[in-house]
């Protein structure tokens, strides 16, 4: 099992693409929810709200999952992976099943 940690900037994105994700059977289960985010952009240090997408999927799913991501968008954003390393056994067999 892998976490995808995606930074979108509200919502909707994060639904419309989290729908896609499941649709494409590219994850069991998707989480969204808001934060702030504070970085630099071209000489200036910015501060604005964000959503974060969190993608419960597996490791070969990556690719796929960046892609539909970039596709939806068109700004620079955050798409990371994060391995786990440990998962109870039943998500991980709820994994196996729907992707």
């Amino acid at each position: 099992m892998t976490i995808i940690y995606i930074t979108l900037n509200n919502t909707d994105e994060a639904r419309k693409i989290g729908r896609k994700i499941l649709e494409a059977r590219l994850a069991n289960c998707v989480n969204w929810f808001p934060i702030t985010c504070m970085y630099r952009w071209e000489g200036k240090i910015e501060e604005e709200p964000e959503v974060v997408l969190i993608v419960k999927t597996k490791k070969k799913h990556f690719a796929t999952i960046e892609k539909i991501v970039k596709e939806s968008i068109n700004y620079t954003n955050c798409i990371a992976e994060i391995e786990v390393k440990n998962q109870r056994k039943e998500f991980l067999e709820w994994l196996d099943k729907e992707c």
